[in-house]
């Protein structure tokens, strides 16, 4: 039995009072194929947080991003009759997204312009306001977001799914319509090319592995530190070869 099954009512459920099950987001795609003016609206209403997250930190502009969930939404609305249901409607919905997303970034790449400094423009965002920061956290933020867009369009969008959002591979690689192996591949070299950017966000260097690593860097330092001369041999000059053949 489906939700949707479900929802039409158990045996006893109105006699008992019990509230019907929600429709299903198969249910409402299906109702607004079907001509029911309100259910697209309740459909895009449970996943729009979580379509602009993806689109926000795709794109990395507010204004960019709100275009993005628009152009997707307007598609997902037009196109809903060709959904086979071969996958979650969520699934579809991000997919449509991140695809709008993408073709914003190229399309950005095409006709480049100046941004403001911290990307954002006077749209606002759906979700409602961001909570305030401290300093410090704030410019992190920055930079990261900076090293995000940074990014090739195709490692951001595996990387906002998988790291950011928390997709799983499988499904990441569904909403992106490639294979699993290609979604780790591109997150790998994301986070390989982050991390040379964020490097200096470290507060202190990593501890040596154990082993001959310690010994190695500590061996390194020791002899650095020989090679500069201290105490009287530091300030009492050596003579030259000249001053050498004349003493003698």
């Amino acid at each position: 039995m489906t939700s949707g099954d479900a929802s039409s009512g158990a045996p006893g459920a109105e006699a008992s009072g019990a509230e019907p099950l929600a429709p299903s987001d198969a249910d409402l795609l299906r109702a607004h194929v079907e001509g029911d003016p309100r259910a697209f609206a309740e459909l895009v209403s449970r996943h729009r947080d979580r379509l602009w997250a993806v689109a926000l930190r795709t794109v990395g502009d507010r204004e960019e991003a709100a275009d993005a969930v628009q152009d997707a939404l307007l598609s997902a609305f037009r196109g809903a009759a060709r959904f086979r249901g071969d996958s979650a409607v969520t699934t579809w919905l991000h997919r449509i997204v991140v695809n709008a997303s993408l073709d914003r970034i190229r399309r950005r790449q095409a006709h480049p312009t100046v941004p403001l400094p911290d990307g954002s423009h006077s749209a606002d965002r759906p979700s409602g306001v961001e909570p305030a920061a401290p300093a410090q956290d704030h410019d992190v933020a920055l930079v990261v977001r900076e090293a995000l867009a940074g990014l090739p369009a195709e490692q951001r969008a595996a990387i906002v799914l998988v790291d950011v959002q928390g997709y799983p591979v499988a499904e990441a690689a569904e909403m992106l319509g490639v294979a699993e192996g290609t979604i780790k591949s591109r997150c790998a070299r994301g986070r390989a090319r982050m991390a040379l950017t964020l490097g200096h966000l470290r507060g202190a260097p990593e501890p040596p592995a154990a082993g001959g690593d310690s010994s190695h860097a500590a061996g390194g330092n020791r002899a650095a530190t020989e090679t500069v001369p201290s105490g009287s041999a530091a300030q009492k000059p050596q003579p030259t070869t000249h001053q050498r053949r004349d003493q003698r």
